[in-house]
């Protein structure tokens, strides 16, 4: 059943007691996401929450000049649309879909009510508001400081974390948007990957072969925002 396997493919909604669960669920609604759909614009106000199943979404800036850098992902441990409960409605950034996929929505007031009037549920959503904040600073500090070979493989790591699977669909040139880097950088680095056997490219499919050589190929950063989530939000998806 479609309640059932909200529970089972989403972390938060898993851990939503089952008190407000059973006042929940005839409000949630199962939807396809697109690749490049956006959920959310900057400055406008939030009316749906999503609570990815196999879909993976960016939170992005846009510059002025049309360039644009990835700040966070989220994917089967999280949900869109903090912002609501933070007090701001609406943020600086966008939410698009990064990988096409299965998602469970419901609008925003509902989960604003929800936070409320549940302080388990205000506690759940604030721990996995603070491991995004993890994410999104480690992300800063990655892209100043470390190697586009560096970044590639904790993006590749951070995404399949978020799926059931280790297979990813994404172009280069959506990659390199992403990282905010040039395409040629990416190029190179993901055929060194291919050639060291750690990962196949073709044709938008990303396969990760071996993920313990990319964790060690990986900057600090990818430990330290799993720790986060390990640490905040320990409960497992069941896959």
């Amino acid at each position: 059943m479609i309640v059932n396997a909200m529970k089972s493919e989403n972390l938060l909604l898993r851990c939503i007691p089952e008190k407000e669960w059973e006042t929940l669920k005839s409000s949630i609604s199962e939807v396809d996401l697109e690749l490049g759909q956006v959920l959310s614009e900057p400055g406008r106000k939030t009316h749906w929450i999503y609570f990815p199943a196999n879909a993976l979404v960016s939170i992005l800036y846009n510059l002025e000049n049309g360039g644009s850098a990835e700040i966070a992902i989220i994917g089967n441990e999280g949900m869109t649309g903090i912002s609501i409960f933070l007090g701001g409605e609406s943020t600086t950034s966008r939410a698009v879909v990064q990988s096409a996929g299965r998602a469970y929505k419901i609008r925003s007031e509902i989960i604003l009510d929800l936070f409320n009037n549940s302080p388990p549920v205000m506690h759940l959503f604030l721990r996995f508001t603070q491991a995004k904040i993890t994410q999104m600073s480690q992300t800063a500090v990655c892209n100043r400081h470390h190697s586009i070979d560096q970044q590639l493989c904790r993006w590749l790591l951070l995404s399949i974390d978020r799926l059931s699977g280790n297979e990813l669909v994404m172009t280069q040139d959506l990659i390199a948007n992403m990282l905010g880097v040039r395409r040629e950088g990416v190029t190179e680095v993901a055929g060194k990957l291919q050639r060291e056997g750690f990962i196949t490219y073709s044709r938008g499919h990303i396969t990760v072969l071996d993920r313990a050589a990319l964790e060690k190929r990986t900057c600090e950063c990818y430990a330290v925002v799993k720790r986060e989530y390990d640490r905040l939000l320990p409960d497992k998806i069941a896959v």
